[in-house]
């Protein structure tokens, strides 16, 4: 992991943001590098939230790239609370779903 962060909200949830690789067979290039956000009760279960998804090897360990306020109101409007993008320095890619990049491609797919 390249780095991650959270966000203390008001409410007394979180938004942790954290930079991983794609997933192989996932919707990136192999190799790429995705930036992942999650809201949840407190950062244990955003972490829970994730590992339960696939991404086991997720860690966050302090809080050296914390969520910037665009990526917090992108999460918070998102109705499953964890989002994605591949390329986080760019504004003008949008925040996908998590199901989009953790499922496997069409060519994949048995028929």
């Amino acid at each position: 992991m390249a780095g991650g962060g959270f966000a203390k909200l008001p409410d007394g949830s979180v938004v942790v943001a954290l930079s991983l690789a794609g997933p192989p067979g996932g919707a990136v290039r192999p190799g790429a590098r995705v930036r992942v956000l999650v809201h949840a009760v407190n950062r244990q279960r955003a972490l829970t939230r994730l590992r339960n998804l696939g991404l086991r090897a997720v860690y966050l360990r302090g809080n050296t790239e914390p969520p910037t306020p665009d990526e917090i109101t992108a999460v918070l409007h998102h109705p499953d609370g964890v989002v994605w993008r591949s390329v986080p320095d760019d504004d003008t890619e949008s925040w996908h779903p998590i199901a989009s990049l953790l499922r496997a491609p069409d060519a994949a797919r048995p028929s």
